[in-house]
C-alpha cells in the first residue's frame, strides 16, 4: 500500500462519513489475522499501518525474560538489549518481521475490509433515515412480488409490503408507483428491513395531515381514526379555533381534499364526523350518515344503546353492518341499535329530550364522501 492509498481513505471519509482512523485500525486487526494465517506463525504480532505513507509493517511482540522457553513469545534480555539498551526483564520487546510479499496480502486485506465497512456504514445510515420515519408515509416503485410480498424500490433501500397489507381492492405490477405507510423498521444481517403498509389506520391519518393544512398546523386535531382497508373509514376530528370548522377543513373547497385522498385510497368512502366530549353526542355523529333518534348510555359498561328512525335503520347498521362496528370502534363504545318501532315493543323509556333531541343535526354536520368521477369533482 502506498500514499494513493491514504489518500483513498481520505475520499471515503469525506464522502461517506466513515473516520480514516477507524478504517486503519479496522485494517491493521484483519492484517494480524491474514498473517497468522498465511504464515502459520502462534506468535503475538503487531501491525502498523503508517498514517502517511501507507507503509505496512509487521512486529513480533516478545516479554523479556532471562531465559526464553518459547521463542516465539519469548525474547532473552541479553538479545532484547541489542535492539534497546533500555529493556528490563518483564518488558514487551518489538521486533520488525513483515514478510517480503506482505503488500499483497496486505493491499487484498484492506480492500475487503474497506469494503465491509462502507457497506456496513450506508446500511447504518440508511437504518437511521427510516427509523426516523417510522409511522411515516413513503413513496416508491413496485419491483418484484412474490407469493408473499410485494418489494418496493424507496431509493437507497429496497421495502416490503405484505400481500396481507394491501387492500383487497387493489393489485400492483412492475414499475406501479404507491404510497405506504411504514408500520416497522429492523437492523437485520442483510441491512434495515422496512416493512410497509397500505391497510394501517395511520396512513389514512399522514394522508389527511398531507392534504388539510389546518391538521398539519394544529388547528385541527384528527382525534380518532377506524378503518375497514379498501371499502370503508371514519374520522373524528375537533378544531381548536371555534372560528374553524373542522369537518369543513377535511372536506376542502369543493370537496377537492378529501377526494384526493378517497383517489389514493381507490375509492374506498370516508367519513368524516364532528370529535365531542359528550359520549351521546360523539356516538350520535359517529353513526353517520344516519339519523339519530336518542342515545342512552352505560358509562360503566362503556355501552351505547341508540335509537333510529325506522327508515333509517339499515343505514345505520350499514352492509354486513359495516357502519356501527366502524362507530363502534371511533368511539370505543358498545353501541346496540334499535329502531324506534323496535324500541317501543320493548319497553324501553327514551330520554325525557329524546322528541327534541338534536342528534340528528350533529349528522348533518358530518361529512360523507365516496369515490366520483374526477371530472364532477372540478366542474
Amino acid at each position: 500500500m502506498n500514499t494513493e492509498f491514504i489518500d483513498a481513505l481520505e475520499q471515503i471519509e469525506r464522502e461517506k462519513g466513515i473516520s480514516k482512523d477507524l478504517l486503519i485500525e479496522a485494517i491493521e486487526a484483519a492484517l494480524i489475522s491474514g498473517y497468522k494465517r498465511n504464515f502459520n506463525s502462534a506468535q503475538n504480532v503487531r501491525v502498523d499501518v503508517s498514517r502517511h505513507t501507507g507503509i505496512v509493517k509487521v512486529y513480533a511482540r516478545k516479554t523479556v525474560v532471562e531465559e526464553p522457553t518459547d521463542p516465539r513469545l519469548e525474547i532473552s534480555l541479553d538479545a532484547a538489549e541489542q535492539i534497546d539498551p533500555g529493556f528490563q526483564i518483564g518488558d514487551i520487546a518489538e521486533i520488525e518481521v513483515t514478510p517480503r510479499d506482505f503488500g499483497r496480502i496486505a493491499a487484498q486485506t484492506a480492500k475487503q475490509v474497506v469494503t465491509q465497512r462502507i457497506r456496513e456504514a450506508e446500511r447504518g445510515m440508511i437504518y437511521n433515515t427510516f427509523v426516523d420515519r417510522e409511522y411515516d408515509i413513503v413513496t416508491g416503485i413496485v419491483q418484484r412480488q412474490d407469493n408473499r410480498f410485494y418489494y418496493v424500490d424507496l431509493g437507497k433501500v429496497e421495502a416490503v409490503l405484505p400481500l396481507t397489507e394491501v387492500m383487497p381492492t387493489e393489485k400492483f405490477t412492475h414499475n406501479d408507483r404507491v404510497k405506504a405507510y411504514i408500520t416497522k423498521v429492523e437492523k437485520t444481517t442483510k441491512g434495515p428491513q422496512i416493512m410497509l403498509s397500505r391497510t394501517h389506520p395511520g396512513l389514512l391519518k399522514r394522508l389527511f395531515e398531507l392534504e388539510v393544512p389546518e391538521i398539519y398546523e394544529g388547528v385541527v386535531e384528527l382525534k380518532s381514526v377506524a378503518r375497514e382497508a379498501g371499502y370503508r373509514s371514519k374520522i373524528a376530528v375537533f378544531s381548536r379555533n371555534p372560528e374553524v370548522d373542522p369537518v369543513g377543513s377535511c372536506v376542502g373547497p369543493r370537496g377537492m381534499r378529501v377526494q384526493a385522498i378517497v383517489n389514493e385510497l381507490k375509492g374506498e368512502k370516508i367519513d368524516i364526523v364532528k370529535w365531542s366530549e359528550d359520549p351521546k353526542e360523539l356516538v350520535a355523529n359517529a353513526l353517520s350518515p344516519s339519523k339519530v333518534v336518542s342515545v342512552d348510555t352505560d358509562e360503566e359498561n362503556k355501552v351505547a344503546r341508540v335509537v333510529v328512525p325506522d327508515y333509517q335503520l339499515s343505514l345505520a347498521i350499514g352492509k354486513e353492518g359495516q357502519n356501527a362496528r366502524l362507530a363502534a370502534k371511533l368511539t370505543n363504545w358498545k353501541i346496540d341499535i334499535k329502531s324506534e318501532s323496535q324500541a317501543g315493543e320493548d319497553g324501553d323509556v327514551l330520554p325525557q329530550d329524546a322528541a327534541s333531541s338534536d342528534h340528528g343535526d350533529y349528522a348533518d354536520e358530518n361529512y360523507h364522501a365516496e369515490a366520483v368521477d374526477a371530472e364532477e369533482v372540478r366542474d
